[in-house]
């Protein structure tokens, strides 16, 4: 089977989901050994729009630390971008009320996905939502 952005969409679905640091962990391994497929998660939260822009830098600097992305312009150009894409289709649910949840991203070769995972806080009702971007990178 071919290693392309369906499943490094998937994996980065499936870390941004991860509900502990040893599940997280498990299956950072299990993507490497059975994809090839390179992972990391992070957590954050906050007031939405006050952590949009926190929101991309976790996102570059925990790909970056952990070896899913090399330290190059483009690489770090592709997870931001994948990472706007992610946001963009959360924001209207999330605009002006505070979020908190995942990131999780995903690099096979030249393909790398960014998911984010959220909780929406609006009193005791929370809305949960799931943005999903894709880039290509060289």
């Amino acid at each position: 089977m071919e290693i392309g952005s369906k499943i490094v969409s998937t994996a980065a679905i499936k870390m941004a989901l991860t509900a502990s640091r040893q599940e997280e962990t498990r299956l950072k391994k299990e993507l490497l050994e059975n994809w090839e497929v390179k992972a990391v998660a992070v957590d954050y939260g906050g007031e939405f729009i006050s952590s949009v822009g926190k929101i991309v830098e976790r996102a570059v600097v925990a790909a970056k630390r952990e070896g899913v992305i090399k330290d190059a312009h483009a690489d770090e150009g592709a997870v931001a971008g994948a990472a706007r894409e992610a946001i963009a289709q959360i924001m209207p649910k999330a605009l002006g009320l505070n979020v908190g949840g995942k990131i999780g991203v995903a690099r096979h070769k030249d393909h790398v996905s960014v998911a984010i995972f959220l909780g929406i806080g609006l009193l005791h009702l929370d809305e949960v939502a799931i943005g999903l971007g894709h880039r290509a990178v060289a």
